[in-house]
């Protein structure tokens, strides 16, 4: 009996034992996400309601051909154990308004279910957190009901809910960095380049052959490509568009025809085809594709029928392959680097295009993201290349241009001199030819007149030699002030009356006539030029000759003074004096022809003769 106990008793325990093994073992095994992609649906699509199972994911767009509607998806899924840790909901796409309820507790709220074409959620992965006391062992159902907008990719894609450290790390960031922050960094790299590109459409300015500026046609296309596609990305990132849906969405499809039709252009003009008549009926397929994208994008809007856009769309990338061939043609027969970077990525993007227009518009997929965002990196980086080699050709050249000019400039500049030299030797010839026609001058009306006197003096056997000496002196007097006046500077009246002094002074001596100097410092009378100035000295001179030959003078009196800004000279003896007002015609016309006011005094014992200059 008792062996029987005690084995019962050690059965009990073992059974224990093992037990709490399995429940810790239980306990410690980490907790996996579960993906829901079965339960059922209830739409309600113009008026009319339907329930059945639903297998995610679920493409709005294709199930009922782009009508509007409301969905409710019922997703029930088990636990073996309420979870220790958090968990969370993670939904790749789901739109476009929305709510999450949980065992009959609702989560979040993305929206106005009330109100339709407003926000659209669908652009951006949705990561929930879930309350731990909501989950409980064994059944739970997760509900979530959407409105769905005509032509703006509503619908549901697989659900993933599990612990949140590895739904939010794993999944949702993963997914929200490709689509949400990556579209952010399209963006902004689509609008520097742009920004770099019409910058340099703005400032790089040509003449052209018929006079008119000219601005590099490649800088414009690149500009509004990068534009239109910055705006395009954006919108993935805009749950609230500032416009009305209808204008909102047919903005957007333009932007992204846009797009296309400025890389298309932008080709051409690397091409050379942009300045080429042959390739004018280009543009015509251009403007069609923006054309028939905004008319196709309304109709399939307001018609609420996407396969007028999808319809389109397939025209659209048919003509884009052609050009693209074309140009992938011209690049093969003539190849450079800038032709073989753009057709690489056309080519690409023609892929990718064809892809999302395949998975996107005709598919059955939902949650699918487009390829066509990330390959226009290809776009922008070839763009940026090109205009980046494209400016620092442009500057090179006009480094040459501005060098040869610059040598240009010097070479003038050295025949200029050249030629200033050859002009001031000539001037100095000139000068020099001029002085000696003026000493020439100035000896046959001086020197020469008093030689003639002299001459006729003997000639008519009356003179005497005391008159004859005089007439020779005189002539040689005026020969020496011709020599001094060529270094006399020009204004210069005291320098003028010392030169006179040096030269008469002597001859005065041995007349007999004391000479009396009373000459201030005076200033330079700057219109005296050198030719005035030997008027000035001729005059002078011509007043003293006369007290020398006819005042029988015993003093003769040289005095010069400031009054205000005018210089008064004064040539004063104590001769016999003679009629004033019977001026000589010599000092007369002298002083009419350097500018100076002549005053003469005289009478018996007092004669003056006074010069003023302002």
């Amino acid at each position: 009996m008792v062996p029987k106990l005690v084995s019962s008793l050690l059965s009990f325990l073992l059974a224990l034992l093992l037990s709490g093994i399995a429940t810790v073992a239980a306990a410690s095994a980490p907790e996996q996400p579960l993906e829901l992609t079965q339960g059922s649906v209830t739409t309600s699509v113009d008026g009319v309601k339907r329930t059945g199972p639903v297998e995610l994911s679920y493409h709005w767009d294709r199930q009922h051909t782009g009508r509007p509607g409301f969905a409710t998806f019922d997703l029930p899924f088990t636990l073996e154990a309420a979870p220790q840790t958090p968990w969370g909901i993670f939904i790749p796409r789901v739109g476009n308004v929305f709510e999450v309820q949980l065992n009959d507790a609702l989560l979040q709220v993305y929206g106005d279910l009330d109100r339709g074409n407003d926000a659209d959620y669908a652009k951006a992965p949705i990561y929930i957190p879930v309350p731990g006391r909501l989950l409980k062992p064994g059944e739970n159902h997760l509900q979530i009901r959407l409105r769905a907008d005509s032509g703006r990719r509503a619908g549901l894609s697989h659900v993933t809910i599990g612990p949140a450290a590895q739904v939010r790390t794993e999944l949702f960031e993963s997914a929200y960095a490709w689509r949400f922050t990556g579209s952010v960094l399209l963006a902004a790299f689509s609008l520097i380049v742009g920004g770099i590109a019409l910058a340099l459409w703005l400032t790089q300015v040509e003449t052209g052959a018929d006079g008119r500026p000219r601005r590099e046609g490649i800088y414009f296309w690149a500009a509004l490509a990068e534009f239109c596609w910055a705006v395009r990305v954006a919108d993935g990132v805009i749950a609230e568009p500032p416009l009305t849906w209808g204008v909102w969405g047919v903005l957007m499809a333009i932007c992204y025809a846009g797009w296309v039709v400025s890389v298309m252009m932008f080709g051409c003009h690397i091409a050379g085809w942009g300045s080429d008549r042959r390739f004018r009926w280009v543009r015509w397929p251009m403007a069609a594709i923006v054309a028939g994208t905004a008319i196709f994008t309304t109709l399939a809007l307001q018609r609420e029928e996407p396969m007028w856009l999808t319809g389109w769309l397939a025209v659209e990338i048919v003509l884009v392959v052609a050009l693209v061939s074309a140009f992938a043609i011209a690049t093969v027969r003539r190849p450079n680097t800038e032709q073989l970077l753009v057709a690489g990525a056309a080519l690409v993007t023609v892929a990718f295009a064809a892809r999302d227009w395949l998975v996107i518009r005709l598919s059955d997929a939902y949650g699918e993201t487009t390829w066509v965002r990330y390959s226009s990196v290809f776009f922008g980086v070839a763009l940026l290349l090109i205009v980046l080699r494209r400016f620092h050709a442009a500057t090179a050249q006009a480094r040459g241009s501005v060098a040869a000019l610059a040598e240009q400039v010097a070479q003038r500049e050295r025949e200029l001199a050249a030629t200033y030299a050859e002009l001031e030797a000539a001037a100095r010839d000139q000068a020099r030819t001029h002085e000696r026609e003026r000493i020439l001058r100035d000896m046959h009306d001086g020197v020469g007149s008093h030689i003639s006197s002299a001459i006729r003096q003997l000639q008519s056997g009356q003179t005497s030699p005391g008159d004859l000496l005089r007439t020779l002196r005189d002539s040689l007097d005026q020969l020496k002030l011709s020599i001094d006046s060529i270094h006399l500077p020009p204004g210069d009246v005291g320098a003028l009356l010392a030169a006179l002094r040096y030269r008469l002074e002597p001859r005065l001596a041995a007349a007999g006539i004391e000479f009396e100097w009373a000459v201030d410092e005076v200033d330079p009378v700057d219109r005296l030029d050198a030719q005035t100035m030997r008027q000035l000295q001729f005059l002078l001179f011509e007043a003293i000759s006369n007290v020398l030959q006819h005042a029988q003078a015993t003093v003769l009196r040289l005095e010069a003074d400031m009054r205000g800004k005018t210089v008064q000279v004064r040539v004063i003896d104590n001769g016999k004096g003679y009629d004033a007002s019977q001026v000589p015609r010599a000092l007369a016309e002298r002083a009419g022809a350097i500018g100076a006011r002549l005053a003469v005094e005289s009478r018996p014992g007092r004669t003056v003769v006074q010069l003023a200059f302002d």
